[in-house]
C-alpha cells in the first residue's frame, strides 16, 4: 500500500486545477512514506483523495502528480498509454514538416513529470530528471520497447537538477547500439544538421528552436548576421539559406564550431560567407563595440541564466548586458532576435529587460514578432511553467 501525503488546508486548490506539483510547504503530514520516488496517495486535510504522486523527500517539489484518477495504477501500461498518446499527438507535426527529429515527451506538459524523450532518426534519447521517473525507469523502458520496438534507447540523465532529487548523474545505453556520432537529422524543407546525442547539449540539439531557426531566414537577404552562442550553427544555416551577405558564428566551444563548419558544407551552402569565432560572447560583444563593428541582424540564444528563482535578479542583469551590447552593434533598421530559455523569466519580465537594455544603449525598438518553443514542446494549460522559451524579434532604430 502506498503512503499518504496530507496537505495543509487550502493547499489542495492547485491540484483541483490540475497543477502537477506539490511543494514542501503545502505538506502537513506524510504517513508511511515510500522510498525516494515511490508512489504516494495525496489527500486534502479532510481526507479526500486528490491524486497519486511520486514522493521526493529531498526536493522542494515534494510530490509530482502521476494521475488524478483514484483507480489508475502506475505501471508499464500507464506509461505506455501516456507515451503512445503523446507520440500520436506529434504525428501531424511530423507529416507537415517532414522532420526526422522530434520531442516525444516534454515532462509535465505531456503529463509525465520529470521525463524528457527526444527521438533522432530511430534513436530515443531519454532524460530521467525526477525521483519518480528514476523509481519507474524499468516501466518507462518497457513501455518504450513496446511502442518503438526497433529504436536504440540512450539515456542522458546527466543534468545537475538530479541532485535536488537525491540522484547522481548518469548516461549510457539502455537498448541497442548507437551508430557513430554525429548523426544527421533533417528539418524545415530539408535542412540537414549534425547531432551528437552522446556529447551534445541537452539531448544533442535544441529541437525547441526549430520554428525560430526558420523564422530567421526571411530577415537575412543581403545582410551581415552575427549569431551569438551559435553552438553547431543552426541559426546560421538559415541565415545563409536566406542569402545573408555574411554570417559570424561565436561560441566558446571549439567542437561545436567544428560541427557548425561541417553543417555548412553538408547543406551545400557557401562557406566563404561564414566565419567561426571561438570566444566568450560577452567579451566578443564588448570588443566589437570598442572596435565599432556593425551588423544588420544579431541572434542572441544564450544558455539558461536562471536555474532557480533566487538567481533571477542576476539573470536579468546578464540578459540586459548582452542585449544592450547587441543593440549597440546594430545598424539603424537592424534586427535583434533575442531569446531566454530560463523558465523563471516570464515573458513580461523578459520584454522589460530587453526594453531597458535598448534604452541604456540609446536605441529605440519595436517588437515585430513574438517567438516561442516548437509545437512538439507543448504547454499544458494548468502548467504555465511549461512555457520556458521566450523570443522577441526587435527592429532597432
Amino acid at each position: 500500500m502506498p503512503g499518504i501525503m496530507i496537505l495543509h488546508p487550502g493547499r489542495e486548490k492547485s491540484l483541483l486545477r490540475k497543477h502537477p506539483w506539490i511543494f514542501s510547504k503545502g505538506v502537513m503530514e506524510v504517513k508511511e512514506p515510500p522510498e525516494n520516488g515511490g508512489d504516494i496517495t495525496v489527500r486534502d486535510s479532510a481526507g479526500n483523495f486528490l491524486a497519486t504522486a511520486s514522493y521526493s523527500p529531498e526536493s522542494q517539489i515534494r510530490g509530482r502528480i502521476w494521475s488524478f484518477d483514484p483507480d489508475e495504477k502506475i505501471d508499464t501500461a500507464f506509461f505506455e498509454r501516456r507515451i503512445r498518446k503523446a507520440w500520436e499527438n506529434r504525428q501531424a507535426l511530423i507529416e507537415r514538416t517532414a522532420v526526422s527529429a522530434v520531442r516525444v515527451i516534454d515532462a509535465e506538459s505531456d503529463f509525465l513529470p520529470g521525463l524528457i524523450i527526444d527521438r533522432y532518426n530511430g534513436i530515443l534519447v531519454v532524460k530521467i530528471l525526477s525521483a519518480g521517473t528514476e523509481y519507474h525507469l524499468q516501466h518507462i523502458r518497457s513501455a518504450l520497447e513496446k511502442i518503438f520496438p526497433d529504436d536504440v534507447i540512450y539515456e542522458r540523465s546527466d543534468e545537475a537538477v538530479r541532485k535536488k532529487e537525491g540522484l547522481s548523474e548518469r548516461k549510457g545505453i539502455l537498448r541497442g547500439e548507437l551508430p557513430p556520432q554525429p548523426i544527421t537529422i533533417s528539418e524545415n524543407a530539408g535542412m540537414k544538421i549534425l547531432v551528437d546525442v552522446v556529447n551534445g547539449h541537452k539531448t544533442g540539439f535544441y529541437l525547441d528552436q526549430r520554428d525560430n531557426r526558420a523564422a530567421l531566414e526571411k530577415y537575412c537577404r543581403g545582410r551581415d548576421v552575427l549569431n551569438c552562442f551559435s553552438y553547431t550553427g543552426g541559426f546560421s544555416l538559415y541565415a545563409l539559406r536566406g542569402r545573408a551577405k555574411s554570417v559570424v558564428n561565436v561560441d566558446v566551444s571549439g567542437p561545436a564550431l567544428a560541427i557548425a563548419k561541417e553543417n555548412v558544407v553538408l547543406n551545400h551552402l557557401d562557406p566563404g560567407r561564414c566565419r567561426f569565432v571561438r570566444a566568450d560572447v560577452f567579451e566578443y560583444l564588448r570588443k566589437s563595440r570598442d572596435e565599432k563593428k556593425k551588423f544588420d541582424v544579431i541572434v542572441l540564444d544564450p544558455p539558461k541564466f536562471a536555474e532557480s528563482q533566487s538567481q533571477l535578479q542576476k539573470a536579468c542583469r546578464g540578459y540586459k548586458d548582452i542585449n544592450m551590447l547587441a543593440a549597440s552593434l546594430l545598424n539603424p533598421g537592424g534586427i535583434l532576435m533575442t531569446y531566454s530559455c530560463s523558465g523563471h523569466m516570464t515573458p513580461d519580465l523578459f520584454q522589460k529587460v530587453v526594453a531597458d537594455a535598448l534604452l541604456d544603449a540609446g536605441r529605440e525598438g519595436q517588437i515585430i514578432e513574438y517567438l516561442t518553443q516548437a509545437g512538439d514542446h507543448p504547454v499544458a494549460l494548468p502548467f504555465p511553467e511549461g512555457l520556458y522559451l521566450k523570443g522577441l524579434v526587435v527592429k532597432v532604430s
